[in-house]
């Protein structure tokens, strides 16, 4: 849908739905021949992962697991560290920790 002229949010939209749905992971698999032996082998990691994942939300559900923390910000990440201009070390030559 195409709102105002607007193609780079039309863009943006279309492609957000395409990698929802796995098109262009199916492309760059499609790119060589795969072996079958190399498939199956995919397909059965593919199917642990996703039972694993399962497991685990299932598990964070009935409260058995501590569900994941949430992104914090880049300055909680960094700690107290702050960016200004480094301190002059004293006439001693060595900075007190």
């Amino acid at each position: 849908m195409l709102r105002d002229n607007n193609i780079e949010q039309a863009l943006r939209v279309l492609k957000k739905k395409l990698q929802r749905e796995g098109v262009f992971r199916e492309m760059k698999r499609k790119r060589f021949y795969e072996k079958p032996s190399e498939r199956t082998t995919r397909e059965r990691a593919e199917a642990v992962r996703r039972l694993r994942k399962l497991a685990r939300k299932r598990a964070q559900r009935e409260g058995l697991v501590a569900a994941p923390r949430g992104k914090k910000a880049a300055s909680e990440r960094m700690g107290a560290r702050s960016f200004g201009p480094r301190p002059s070390t004293p006439p001693g030559g060595s900075v007190p920790t």
